[in-house]
């Protein structure tokens, strides 16, 4: 096939797909990979497609998939008997996922564990089917080289993919008003009621000696263990129990009156 020049400037609009991925592996120019990119844009677009109504918008999943044909034009070998279609789908459909592992989580949560939360629901639907029940955690961990406890954390930790927001509309037949998930998960919160408490319990933490509220502070407001604040104090661990019960008198004195 004759390619025809015009200043300097080759053009390869008659040439087929597979005559430009040979020029491209042997010159690595550029625009034939930009040109075999927009060749191949409606094969991002159908696979994108499938993603479509998952909270993602279609044109950043389309951006996501042309990263993964970019990559697969890099390393396509054109020597090998495999349609490039074929070749490119697994790796623009795996772009696209990982986006979603990436960004669309409601909360941060760290990639092994993203990795580690898919290997697992992949692994407990192919457990059920082959055991015919559903698999324990034992029996995951198992399946994908990981403890239980990662495994849990991992399918726990899938929750995280997909919330809801408390003003999700909870539309019935016949309601021209839906009312919201707030409306049935909410509930007074009772630690209102007792703001008046904290101000008084704020003014007898007041009365303490200086190490006494010290210990309060870490033990009940900072979770710290008697021995984790017995180093930060650098007292004994049995020093810091005496000065607690006393302190806990104290407060109960101060309250009661």
């Amino acid at each position: 096939m004759t390619t025809h020049h015009k200043g300097g400037v080759a053009d390869w609009a008659a040439d087929d797909t597979e005559t430009l991925f040979r020029k491209y592996a042997e010159t690595r120019n550029p625009a034939i990979r930009e040109r075999l990119v927009i060749m191949h844009q409606n094969l991002v677009r159908f696979l994108a497609g499938k993603f479509a109504n998952r909270g993602e918008p279609l044109e950043d999943l389309i951006q996501v998939g042309t990263i993964g044909l970019i990559n697969a034009v890099d390393r396509f070998d054109p020597g090998r008997e495999t349609k490039f279609s074929t070749y490119a789908t697994p790796t623009i459909v795996g772009e696209i996922r990982r986006h979603f592992r990436d960004k669309a989580w409601s909360l941060k949560v760290p990639r092994r564990l993203q990795e580690l939360n898919l290997a697992a629901n992949n692994a407990a639907e192919q457990l059920s089917q082959r055991l015919g029940h559903s698999p324990t955690v034992q029996e995951i961990g198992q399946a994908i080289g990981a403890t239980e406890e990662e495994t849990l954390e991992a399918i726990e930790l899938g929750n995280a993919y997909d919330t809801v927001s408390l003003d999700s509309k909870l539309a019935y037949e016949s309601e021209s008003a839906p009312l919201t998930l707030a409306e049935f998960v909410g509930e007074v919160d009772i630690s209102l009621q007792n703001i008046e408490t904290y101000g008084d319990l704020k003014h007898a933490m007041d009365c303490l000696e200086p190490r006494e509220k010290a210990i309060i502070y870490y033990r009940f407001f900072k979770d710290m263990s008697q021995t984790e604040v017995a180093r930060r104090l650098n007292i004994s661990q049995m020093h810091v129990s005496r000065l607690q019960q006393k302190a806990l008198r104290k407060l109960k004195e101060l309250l009661s009156e």
